[in-house]
Parts: structure tokens; sequence; C-alpha cells
């Protein structure tokens, strides 16, 4: 007995760049929102808070790619703020995976790391990762602001989180593209605010 594959036709050369247009248009339409994050992630970090980040996966080197930029620098020299990618943890990954569930990765270093007044940052392609959901119920317990970058609207992450951009395409690929695009607008406004 064979193994049924499920095969996908994923968009290639000028037909995967044709389907970013409609997404990228809707983005477009949500610059002011990312300005603003980056500007309240400014006024946030340069008080004293922090960002935190998470992602699984795609996601999760983007939450990676966002905090090296913030404590790093994104273009032009600057003091470095406070910002935690909680998937590189690799052993309190390991660790809390193994002893409370794949569930309580984030949420249990978000009850960590997090502070009222900290903003948590979340990435989802889907949307729909018990253990993205529930590290951001688990911030607004604490009283962080919660903001998400996710796929199509209509899912449990843009529904708990204070605020989402959702990208309304049916690839992975493509969302993670935007999402990349998103987190260079909220960092460009950020270094504008803070007055690099």
């Amino acid at each position: 007995m064979s193994a049924t594959r499920f095969v996908r036709t994923l968009p290639s050369g000028r037909t995967h760049l044709d389907q970013l247009a409609r997404p990228l248009d809707a983005l477009y339409a949500q610059t002011d929102r990312l300005d603003r994050w980056g500007r309240e992630l400014a006024h946030v970090l340069q008080s004293g808070g922090r960002l935190l980040a998470i992602g699984n996966g795609g996601s999760a080197c983007q939450a990676q790619h966002l905090t090296a930029e913030i404590v790093g620098r994104y273009r032009d020299d600057r003091a470095p703020f406070a910002a935690l990618a909680l998937c590189t943890e690799t052993s309190a990954l390991t660790a809390i995976g193994n002893d409370y569930g794949i569930e309580e990765l984030f949420a249990r270093q978000v009850r960590g790391h997090g502070r009222e007044g900290d903003v948590l940052l979340a990435l989802s392609t889907s949307g729909r990762s018990p253990n993205i959901v529930g590290a951001v119920e688990a911030a607004n317990a604490l009283g962080l602001r919660t903001l998400a970058l996710t796929g199509p609207s209509d899912n449990p992450l843009a529904d708990v989180a204070d605020d989402a951009v959702c990208i309304e395409s049916p690839h992975t690929a493509t969302v993670q593209e935007l999402h990349l695009m998103a987190i260079h607008l909220v960092c460009a406004a950020f270094d504008i605010e803070v007055g690099v």
C-alpha cells in the first residue's frame, strides 16, 4: 500500500510575482498601522520596556530578524534596545516542550520575561498555531501590548491580539515575504521615532 501524496502546485517565476501584487496592495493600505506600531514600540523601548517576538518555522526566523534589527540596527547607527526572540532559546524551548508540551513553548517564556507595558509581536502564517495563540493570551493576561502578523484574516490569532495585520494569500511563501516587508516598515518607523 503506497502513501497518498497531496501535491499542491505552488506559484513560481512570474506567476509567483504576479500573485504578490494583490496582497502587496493590501499591505500598502496598512502602512499607517505599521508606522503606528513602530512609533509605539519606540516609546515602549525608550521607556525601558522590551519587545518579545515569537513565531514557528519561517516565522521564527522573521521574529529573530525583527529583534536583531532592534538590538542591532535597521539602517543607521543608533543605541541598542531590548528585544528578545523567544524562539531562539533552544534549551528553554526543549525543556518547556518536554515538560509542559509544545502548546506552552512561548506562553511560559512570556510569563517569565514579559512585564506589563512590554510588547509581544507574534507571527503566524496561518494564525492558528496553538502555541502562538496561547502566548498572546498569556501576554494579554499580563498587560502586554499584543501585535500580530498573520496570514488570511478570520483566524484565532487576529482575534486575540490587540491589533493585527493579516496578509490575504493562501500561499505561505507570499505571507512570509510580505511579513518581512511589514517588519521593515515597523523598523523604519521605529528608527524615525527614536531620532535616527
